[in-house]
């Protein structure tokens, strides 16, 4: 609410520039933690709508964690929200993974 309202935006002004992806009635359950956790493409519609930052959105709903790695790159919960219950070891797994994919594609 503190981002709409900083933004000086009703609830259907959201709606409307967010090409109705988000209705004033989500929006108001969102604000009112009726819902808990908003799906990513909500945050991302809303990081657009707010000119804020994706990631802290991500943060805020509990995808990422503000967890440092001793290189001191962030580490996010990468799949969390993509699959739910993973063990620490599965989110490192896929972690590693990943950072296989990118270095393949640098090739």
């Amino acid at each position: 609410m503190r981002l709409r309202t900083a933004a000086g935006m009703s609830l259907r002004q959201v709606e409307d520039a967010t090409k109705k992806e988000i209705s004033n009635a989500y929006l108001s359950q969102l604000e009112n933690n009726k819902i808990a956790r908003p799906s990513p493409n909500v945050l991302h519609a809303l990081a657009n709508v707010y000119k804020t930052s994706y990631e802290d959105l991500m943060k805020r709903a509990g995808y990422l964690s503000s967890d440092t790695e001793a290189s001191g790159q962030k580490k996010g919960k990468v799949a969390t929200f993509a699959v739910q219950g993973l063990t620490p070891e599965e989110e490192n797994a896929l972690l590693e993974y990943l950072a296989f994919i990118r270095k393949q594609r640098r090739k």
